[in-house]
């Protein structure tokens, strides 16, 4: 799964735009986040300016996967 692949999924299930951000800004207010950043793929809760639950992954297609099911959890 790409990133394209993650949103047209997460609009399927009806998961609200405000939940999460997808390659957006860094730091945008509570919201599960996915970037593509240093080379890896970065998904995490943002807070605040802050990081949380920082999971990092060297595939988008992993990085997508993880995210999906995380936010439809």
């Amino acid at each position: 799964m790409n990133c394209n692949e993650l949103k047209k999924r997460l609009k399927e299930k009806n998961i609200a735009r405000h939940r999460y951000s997808i390659m957006g800004l860094k730091y945008p207010d509570d919201r599960c986040c996915i970037i593509f950043e240093d080379g890896l793929w970065k998904c995490y809760y943002s807070e605040r300016g802050e990081m949380f639950g920082l999971k990092e992954f060297t595939s988008e297609d992993e990085a997508c996967e993880y995210f999906f099911g995380w936010v439809t959890e």
